[in-house]
């Protein structure tokens, strides 16, 4: 495999392990990968919003089937946050979701999507929206710092 394949590896497992049970940052490693040179800037963005989009499809999941757990240490997300993140939704509806890309919580949000049992077909696109922008405006950040 060559060197930029495994930058985009690297891009996918960081993005989605950073919307799931890891407190990542995989904004660090898409800035870094940006300003290295070495990847194509669309593929890059491409990447880390598919990694990190299903990083919180497995939020929902968790949130649709294994709420039952949210007492333990390796769940994403804690039931204070959980309520909070019920509330917010139960209030604003499913555009919340678009909020996604938020740290603690963004997780909080899909994973509330899931208790809800919000449609694969409204969770994808609104949270990919979110998620997107967040890797455009890194994107548009590291191009003024790398130019500067």
């Amino acid at each position: 495999m060559t060197t930029e394949a495994w930058a985009y590896v690297g891009m996918f497992w960081s993005a989605f392990l950073s919307a799931t049970v890891l407190p990542g940052a995989s904004e660090v490693t898409f800035v870094a990968l940006a300003v290295s040179g070495e990847v194509v800037p669309s593929a890059l963005v491409a990447v880390a919003t598919v990694g990190n989009t299903l990083g919180s499809v497995a939020n929902w999941a968790c949130g649709r089937f294994l709420l039952r757990f949210v007492d333990r240490r390796w769940f994403p997300v804690g039931q204070t946050q959980v309520d909070r993140a019920k509330c917010v939704f139960d209030r604003f509806g499913t555009w919340t979701l678009l909020l996604a890309w938020l740290p603690v919580v963004g997780d909080a949000l899909t994973v509330a999507a899931g208790m809800l049992r919000v449609r694969m077909s409204v969770f994808v696109p609104l949270v990919g929206i979110g998620k997107l922008g967040r890797y455009l405006f890194l994107l548009g950040a590291s191009s003024l710092v790398a130019a500067g």
